[in-house]
Order: C-alpha cells, then sequence, then structure tokens
C-alpha cells in the first residue's frame, strides 16, 4: 500500500528532480530512511511532514517554470534575493514563506 508520503516523495522526484539523497539532507534524516518512507515503510514525524509538504508547495510552483534538473538546482542554489541562502535550507528551518516570496516575484514576471 503506498502512502501519502510515498506518494509525496514520488512527486518531488518527477516534478523537482530531487533524489533520496537531496530529501534526506533537506530532511536531515538519512537515505535509508527515506528509502523506507519511499517504500511506504514508517511515517515521518509532524516536524519532517511539514517540511515535505511545504517542499512539494516548493516544487509544484517552481515546475511552472523550471524543468525538474533545473528545480533541483535552484532548491540547492544560495540566491541574492534570499540574502545568499540556499531555499532547501531555508524550507527546512520553517522559513518557507521567504522562498514562496522569491517565486511569487519570478510569476509576477519580475527577474530573478
Amino acid at each position: 500500500m503506498t502512502t501519502a508520503v510515498a506518494r509525496i516523495l514520488d512527486d518531488l522526484k518527477a516534478k523537482g528532480g530531487l533524489q533520496g539523497k537531496d530529501i534526506a539532507n533537506i530532511t536531515d534524516v538519512s537515505i535509508a530512511t527515506v528509502s523506507r518512507w519511499s517504500h511506504g515503510n514508517g511515517t515521518p514525524g509532524l516536524h519532517t511532514q511539514t517540511v515535505i509538504a511545504d517542499l512539494r508547495y516548493v516544487v509544484d510552483r517552481l515546475s511552472d517554470f523550471y524543468t525538474p534538473d533545473e528545480t533541483r538546482l535552484w532548491l540547492h542554489a544560495r540566491h541574492p534575493l534570499l540574502n545568499g541562502a540556499r531555499a532547501i535550507d531555508l524550507i527546512n528551518g520553517d522559513r518557507t514563506e521567504e522562498v514562496l516570496a522569491v517565486i511569487d516575484r519570478l510569476d509576477a514576471g519580475a527577474f530573478i
């Protein structure tokens, strides 16, 4: 049986080009743990579920503008509009709104 978390992880791979090691780094868990979640074995804690859900939302928004490989790079790269921070670090630090504000500027046609 596929769990909701497993479906989200599949979506992150398809739309965001994210690999198990990316998810592991973003959520501060081992690659083996992400693999278990992907196979429906085990469930992450509430904070990690929130990080994964936020990441999915960000990836969904970015997929309107970028390919999966570009999305993955965008998430990992330091961004001047995030004061040199990486989006993945902000998402894990419960600062997703800052990332979404940059995406809103992209959506509005501002040069990023």
